[in-house]
């Protein structure tokens, strides 16, 4: 039997693929991005599934080279020290979200350790000063933890999710404690306490 060759994956399919998680949380902002690549719910399925196929193959390449051969080589590369660990920060430009880079941090040897979304160098960062200011899509991880600190990292209920909780004023000033919560560093939803 023969197999129809696949076309290959390309940026619009991992587009699918970070677009897929976030629809859990903010499925109307999904359908909106949908419409607008042009492509249909099966689309994103089916982008997902041959995503997960790659991630999971018995053949697969490191996370790092997987993403490469998906999107290229980074728009910029540049050394970063976490702690007392150094690493290399690589960033690939999102069309979906222009002011927004795909970022992966990579270890010696190109181990990933992480990978999210986080604003572009050179884009202007969000106003985040009150609890009305952290709507869906509005700002990442980074951002969030330094409008609001101390923020305290949460651990998130898949691996491509996270949470930060912290405290921060409504739109009376009072103060609230606040999680949030984020999937591939883009926030997604926040829960206030009374």
């Amino acid at each position: 039997m023969n197999r129809i060759p696949q076309p290959p994956f390309g940026p619009q399919d991992f587009q699918l693929v970070l677009l897929r998680r976030m629809a859990d949380h903010n499925p109307d902002l999904v359908e909106d991005a949908r419409r607008t690549m042009g492509v249909s719910i099966a689309d994103m399925r089916e982008a997902n599934r041959r995503w997960q196929a790659m991630l999971r193959s018995p053949r697969a390449r490191p996370t790092g080279a997987l993403i490469r051969s998906v999107l290229g080589e980074p728009e910029s590369k540049a050394p970063r020290r976490i702690g007392d660990l150094d690493c290399e920060a690589r960033l690939w430009p999102v069309p979906l979200w222009p002011d927004l880079r795909f970022e992966v941090l990579a270890g010696p040897g190109g181990q990933v350790w992480n990978e999210w979304l986080i604003r572009a160098p050179g884009a202007p960062a969000p106003k985040l000063e009150t609890i009305d200011d952290l709507a869906p899509w509005s700002c990442t991880v980074d951002e969030a933890a330094r409008a609001f600190a101390p923020a305290r990292p949460l651990e998130g209920t898949a691996p491509t999710r996270w949470g930060l909780a912290f405290t921060a004023p409504d739109a009376n000033g009072v103060r609230r404690e606040v999680v949030a919560e984020f999937t591939w560093g883009l926030l997604q939803r926040v829960a206030v306490g009374d």
